[in-house]
């Protein structure tokens, strides 16, 4: 058994090992070693109160302010009310029937105190925290606290409401004290460790938790931070030389066939960067390996006719390429783009259409029985070579002649483990294409560590608007939402058309599960037909408003699209099922409700969908939040940039990476302790290219033990199957 896979019972002790499992589930060694303090306080450096957030366990240095027993009107108890402060903000510590802690939470005195962190009549409070005072006054009091306290900085660790920072702290000094040091093994080849100037692993790993100073912290944190970077790049570059040895089948453009049909046909010319992009997609085709590759477009650059031309590439050498769209709404939008762009070349085998044409299918899981098998034949014939669906396509059912590539459109609505089922439907691996306009923080995090090939349109195609963005007070400046709505009035005035989107549905369904006001006091989210009601017998009455949601019937929602595309609506009031791929060059404005609800990659794709056309675009995100708050800042933030990199790295800032080795994409559970990819790329993209040249000197480690036995804890079963899929 490996040091770091001792069970912490052996080390610490049954009850510290219970506790430390149960609260913060850490059971080895390693575990609790690699769970580094979350930051570090000095001796008389207070914690920043005013930067708290709710519902999250703190640890804070505060100096107490004042403290008074408050009786309970009308029965028996009290509550012991103490005021601690930095200086600027406060927080309140609320003890109940503890009133004689009084005589040592003494005005002046100061101390950690951890708890999570609530909310009582609007004012921040901490209910019975846990404490550790700290006698400035006269430190001869308590010489073990004075000693392990003065001119030493003081390691604040993630812990748990039963489990405070100081307890986990004592864990780890008895982890320190009583580890066998010379048994554990260093990861790093000792000429990279010399040639970077990197500590010793048992010298990092005592500097990270018991630093005497900030030098210490750094340098243990920098060589740390490498372990991390070049394990996982090792293990990155063990699955792209896997990727490299599977065999596809080159896909080699064809002359004259019916790619150089259709772009003769085009009533404009490519931008530069789109001809660049598929120079780069065509490239990659024509190997032996299959393609993996990353299409980061601009709202409005034109991606999906870059993914057009290489489906179109592809049916050229006889193969199918597949489009999945996560929305029918949006897969009906692409069937009737696309065959409208190649007119006759969609209609291969059929009479009036042209030789070098072949069919363009659609199959989503409304459609009726007959339609359904028809195109699941042309599929499995290969009569048609660009197929359009949505998660219909995944289906066992479906199968294909010959599948040689994949596009998924908005790569974000996707699982991992849904486009690994489409792309097993091909005999051999087919080529893949992600295309999206804002990376969700796990793609620009495999994008950083260097996973994902990447192709960039940054360039609007000519006459393409800009795009203004405002964010709109509601109840600070409630004129402005007034001006909102006139703003629609005068842009209708103009023959142009409107968005209104909003959080939910607001019908029988939702009324089930009606959201209530929580403690923060926010009403539940606005409706989309209660929205729609409200514009249409006040600010936009006269004006025709029509709703759009995802539980309409498919008939019915593709009868609302049509007509406002056809300008027969001047205002759509629908859901999030316009977010991505809905192209109605009329439509001027955007104008979002609660737009603090939603997330920044979905505010980025809603606004997309305006100035699409000749005329300039406008996109209005209305909120309640107060002005400096977290959700303002990133209203405020989305507003101020039209660049989709740019919104995908504070996105990131906020929700973190993610697992970058597993599916969990919420940001909550990351494998990177102490790794950022937005701090660290340079220490990342040095990693990448020692873990390469490691790799191929030796694929399997077989002369690395320590590296692969780190590589083995860092990808376990699961996360190793998850790599595999892609």
């Amino acid at each position: 058994m490996s040091t770091l896979d001792e069970p912490l019972k052996k080390l610490v002790g049954g009850n510290s090992a219970k506790a430390l499992a149960d609260s913060l589930d850490l059971h080895t060694t390693g575990d609790l070693l690699h769970h580094y303090p979350r930051r570090y306080v000095e001796r008389g450096e207070l914690t920043s109160l005013d930067e708290l957030e709710l519902d999250e366990h703190v640890t804070v240095m505060a100096r107490i302010e004042k403290a008074e027993v408050i009786p309970f009107k009308g029965r028996k108890g009290n509550r012991l009310q103490v005021v601690v402060t930095d200086g600027r903000g406060r927080l309140t510590l609320a003890f109940f029937n503890q009133a004689h802690r009084v005589h040592e939470l003494r005005p002046g005195r100061q101390g950690l105190f951890a708890g999570k962190v609530g909310v009582f009549n609007r004012v921040r409070q901490l209910i019975n925290p846990d404490y550790q005072l700290m006698d400035e006054e006269d430190p001869e009091r308590d010489p073990q606290q004075a000693a392990a306290f003065a001119g030493r900085l003081i390691p604040v660790y993630p812990a748990s409401t039963k489990l405070p920072s100081w307890k986990v702290s004592l864990a780890v000094d008895t982890l320190l004290g009583g580890l066998d040091w010379e048994a554990l093994e260093d990861p790093l080849p000792d000429s990279l460790r010399l040639q970077r100037g990197l500590l010793p692993l048992t010298d990092a790993l005592r500097q990270i938790h018991r630093p005497s100073n900030h030098a210490e912290r750094v340098a243990a944190q920098t060589r740390l931070k490498w372990d991390e970077a070049f394990v996982l790049q090792v293990a990155l570059a063990q699955r792209r030389a896997a990727d490299s040895a599977q065999p596809a089948v080159p896909r080699v453009p064809v002359k004259d066939g019916l790619l150089d049909a259709f772009d003769a046909r085009l009533p404009f010319t490519l931008t530069d960067g789109q001809q660049t992009v598929s120079a780069e997609i065509f490239a990659e085709l024509a190997t032996a390996h299959p393609m993996h590759r990353l299409l980061q477009g601009e709202v409005g650059s034109g991606k999906t006719l870059v993914g057009l031309r290489a489906m179109l590439a592809v049916v050229d050498t006889g193969g199918q390429a597949v489009l999945l769209a996560p929305t029918e709404v949006l897969a009906q939008q692409h069937h009737r783009s696309i065959v409208e762009m190649m007119g006759d070349l969609a209609e291969g085998g059929m009479l009036g259409g042209s030789d070098l044409g072949t069919k363009v299918v659609l199959l989503t899981g409304s459609m009726g029985v007959p339609a359904r098998r028809q195109a699941m034949l042309d599929m499995i014939s290969g009569d048609a070579g660009i197929v359009i669906g949505t998660h219909a396509l995944i289906e066992d059912k479906v199968q294909f002649r010959d599948l040689g590539l994949v596009v998924v459109d908005e790569q974000h609505r996707f699982g991992v483990e849904q486009r690994d089922a489409l792309r097993a439907k091909a005999e051999r691996p087919p080529h893949l294409l992600v295309m999206t306009a804002t990376p969700i923080p796990r793609t620009v995090a495999m994008t950083v560590f260097g996973d994902l090939e990447t192709s960039v349109l940054d360039q609007l195609p000519a006459g393409r608007s800009p795009i203004a963005s405002h964010v709109v007070p509601a109840l600070e400046r409630p004129n402005f939402l007034t001006r909102a709505w006139e703003r629609i009035r005068e842009e209708s005035g103009k023959g142009h058309q409107a968005y209104v989107v909003c959080p939910r549905i607001g019908d029988a369904e939702d009324d089930k599960k009606k959201p209530t006001a929580g403690d923060d006091d926010r009403r539940p989210p606005l409706a989309v037909l209660d929205v729609a009601t409200e514009l249409s017998n006040g600010p936009l009455s006269g004006l025709r408003v029509e709703v759009l949601h995802g539980r309409m019937q498919p008939d019915a929602k593709d009868d609302v699209m049509r007509r406002f595309t056809a300008g027969e609506v001047d205002v759509l009031v629908a859901t999030t099922v316009i977010e991505v791929g809905v192209n109605v060059p009329n439509a001027t404005v955007m104008v979002i409700m609660d737009a603090d609800r939603f997330g920044v990659s979905q505010l980025h794709q809603l606004r997309g969908r305006v100035g699409r056309g000749s005329a300039p675009g406008l996109c209005l995100l209305v909120s309640e939040m107060p002005g400096g708050s977290p959700a303002r800042q990133r209203l405020d933030a989305v507003a101020g940039t039209l660049d989709g990199f740019e919104l995908s790295r504070i996105d990131l800032e906020q929700r973190r990476e993610g697992d970058v080795l597993g599916a969990a994409q919420s940001g909550v559970k990351s494998s990177l302790r102490l790794l950022s990819v937005l701090e660290d790329e340079e220490v990342i993209s040095e990693a990448r290219d020692e873990a390469a040249r490691l790799v191929a000197d030796d694929p399997d480690l077989t002369t690395r033990p320590a590296l692969a036995a780190a590589l083995r804890a860092l990808v376990d079963d699961d996360r190793a199957e998850y790599l595999e899929k892609g």
